[in-house]
């Protein structure tokens, strides 16, 4: 006998397999020709059983969701397997994402992907919005026994927090630079400085001081990682705080006339108020090339635009280590309240801005970055 399994699912949002005594109990199937409604509707509402989440049909997800043949004796191994088992046993994990348009769909998606390659199962994702009744919400995610709840981006988060107090919550999928995001369990989409300050280090190993302009209401406390990480990378770290725009354009003027191109380097966070787009970026850029000082950044599109190099989310793997940290919460681990930065990290470089700063970036040099410009 074989079973089909398809993740298009237009008309279907899932799929209950009854427990495996059912199965062997001798359950008939539906006859030939019957959908995938009558495959649910065969079973008992009350058995125990797994949920295969079907996403929708065009949320252009990785290859893995092709249709694919499943023998009852593969579906009978499946079953069986510990993580399976104990998902079953304990609870299950269930992904909240924001019900927006590409690319940052895609993004949200690979994060769920990660999620299942961990797992080794299919999650129930839910796309959300203002408009979703959380109500309905609760409801649907008790009946499914969910233990934990993944919140990725701000619309996950703001809906994560309508929550039953017995499921725990850990977000992920957002920059979360405030005081508020700290007292949430998860990571932030924010580099974490040690990989940064690692990166800068082996591109530029005589630098000894980097320089960073702030805004405290916002990124406080991924100064206090930075400075952390900066002693063990035997960094100086000078962090200047600023408030507003037109501060911020002083001190980066100030620092740049002062600065050491042999020794220092700017390190530009992710921080509205200190790193304005249409003002302040052309400015740091225009007075890096001019004085030959290094500049790095928390954002990929920077790259582009000109400073060495830049970080930004995998978000592949960022979704197998928030899927660890679940299973983690599911099986009793208790976890303090706080985010953390991001290490699952892509890096790109910028050639033009190294060749004017006279570094040579050979091939294999190169190949430790997963992007790089210009574009050939």
């Amino acid at each position: 006998m074989m079973c089909v399994f398809s993740d298009r699912a237009q008309t279907v949002r899932g799929l209950k397999i009854v427990g495996l005594s059912l199965w062997l109990a001798g359950l008939a199937l539906p006859a030939a020709g019957a959908d995938l409604h009558d495959v649910a509707s065969s079973a008992s509402a009350s058995a125990t059983s797994l949920f295969i989440d079907l996403p929708d049909d065009g949320l252009g997800l990785p290859p893995r969701a092709q249709l694919r043949p499943m023998t009852l004796a593969q579906l009978e191994d499946q079953l069986r397997r510990p993580d399976v088992q104990a998902s079953l046993s304990k609870g299950t994990i269930a992904v909240l994402f924001p019900n927006v348009a590409e690319p940052y769909r895609s993004a949200y998606l690979t994060m769920i992907q990660g999620i299942e390659e961990r797992t080794h199962t299919h999650v129930r994702s839910y796309p959300v919005d203002a408009r979703m009744d959380t109500s309905d919400l609760r409801n649907e995610l008790k009946r499914n026994n969910t233990r934990v709840v993944i919140a990725l981006g701000r619309q996950g988060i703001q809906s994560a927090n309508g929550l039953d107090r017995d499921i725990q919550v850990l977000v992920g999928g957002a920059l979360l630079l405030s005081g508020d995001d700290v007292n949430a369990t998860g990571i932030s989409l924010t580099p974490d400085p040690a990989v940064l300050f690692q990166r800068l280090k082996s591109l530029l190993p005589e630098v000894r001081r980097v320089h960073v302009v702030y805004d405290p209401r916002k990124s406080d406390w991924l100064l206090r990682v930075a400075r952390e990480a900066a002693r063990a990378q035997g960094l100086e770290l000078n962090a200047v705080q600023a408030s507003d725009l037109a501060s911020a354009a002083h001190h980066y003027s100030a620092l740049f006339a002062q600065a050491d191109a042999r020794r220092d380097a700017v390190w530009l966070p992710h921080d509205t108020t200190t790193v304005e787009e249409s003002t302040l970026l052309p400015l740091i850029l225009r007075e890096s090339w001019n004085s030959n000082i290094p500049v790095f950044s928390s954002n990929i599109l920077h790259a582009k635009k000109g400073v060495l190099f830049a970080m930004t989310p995998n978000n592949l793997e960022l979704g197998k280590t928030l899927a660890a940290s679940a299973m983690g919460m599911i099986a009793g681990d208790v976890r303090k309240k706080g985010v953390q930065p991001l290490r699952e990290l892509h890096a790109a470089i910028n050639l033009r801005t190294a060749s004017h700063m006279g570094l040579s970036i050979g091939y294999q040099q190169q190949r430790t970055f997963d992007f790089v410009y210009p574009e050939p």
